[in-house]
């Protein structure tokens, strides 16, 4: 009596048939590979630098910066091409007749070449940022120091900190008048509050383990501050330098808005009411240009004051 189900028999996977149908299939994926790594060829090694590659992408964006004044999708006025961008930058470092015919000769904008507005601008950067780091640096180790007045003082400079310069420089021309003082206090103002609290989170930072040996080892408090807890809270201290410095460069449009020439700022925002904007945008570049060197250059200063940081 057999059984009254009988098995079927599997097919097993190395028979012709599955062997056939299977190596068609891998050879055709192999195929479709090969095909798209042929067609994906590798980029030139001179594409691949870090340092070719943001110079492309400028390349590319004045390119269609070019292409779009070029075919007149927008209106001068609103964006003028490249070239009459370069054009005004030209003029405004140069001497030309006041007007076709004339023999009277004009000297950049303003009366003012356009380095000179940078360098004016430069300047009064540079005594507002002496005067915070100074200030904003002392008044941070003070803070640090005395807990009672760091509780009283440190609301006050978070709050000047969030107000926008706007908000206060007609304040400051009630009080100072319209000369240089009252831009120079604008930036102070700009530049003062990240300098104390970079300086007070650095000082709050040091590591006591540090300070408390430096004193078990006989250094008096002085020593142990110079030594051991300024150079810890540096790192901090320069890091809000920078921050500082990009706050007071975006407030020198502002500073300048009020009898600000020569300045690169008051220059920037004359041109534009005067309806020159090729001028404008040339001034535009330079500030930029000129926030992007500031910055390296704060940089370069940190990593030589601070060589250790990434070390230890």
């Amino acid at each position: 009596m057999s059984d009254a189900t009988t098995p079927t028999p599997s097919r097993n996977q190395n028979e012709p048939g599955t062997s056939v149908v299977a190596g068609t299939a891998i050879s055709g994926v192999s195929i479709v590979e090969g095909a798209a790594t042929a067609k994906r060829k590798p980029l030139p090694t001179w594409m691949k630098s870090k340092k070719i590659q943001p110079l492309i992408s400028l390349v590319l964006l004045i390119a269609v910066w070019w292409a779009v004044t070029s075919a007149g999708l927008i209106n001068s006025l609103y964006l003028p091409g490249p070239k009459a961008v370069w054009d005004a930058f030209i003029e405004a470092n140069s001497c030309r007749p006041a007007s076709a015919g004339s023999s009277r000769i004009v000297c950049g904008e303003q009366q003012y070449f356009l380095w000179q507005h940078l360098v004016v601008s430069l300047e009064r950067i540079g005594i507002g940022m002496a005067l915070g780091i100074v200030v904003g640096v002392l008044v941070g180790f003070v803070l640090a120091e005395i807990g009672w007045l760091n509780r009283i003082i440190l609301p006050y400079i978070n709050f000047i900190r969030a107000l926008p310069p706007l908000g206060y420089i007609g304040l400051l021309i009630v009080w100072f008048g319209i000369g240089d003082t009252t831009k120079i206090w604008l930036l102070f103002l700009a530049a003062f509050p990240p300098i104390v609290l970079a300086t007070v989170d650095g000082i709050n930072g040091v590591n006591r383990d540090r300070v408390n040996s430096a004193l078990s080892l006989g250094a008096s408090r002085p020593k142990a501050f110079l030594f051991v807890v300024f150079p810890s809270a540096l790192p901090s201290i320069m890091n809000g330098i920078r921050l500082a410095v990009g706050f007071a460069w975006t407030t020198v449009v502002a500073a300048e808005l009020n009898n600000g020439i020569p300045g690169i700022g008051a220059l920037a925002y004359l041109s534009g009411t005067e309806l020159n904007t090729p001028l404008t945008i040339a001034c535009i570049f330079v500030i930029g240009i000129a926030a992007l060197l500031l910055d390296w250059l704060i940089l370069g200063i940190t990593h030589l004051v601070t060589p250790w940081v990434g070390k230890e």
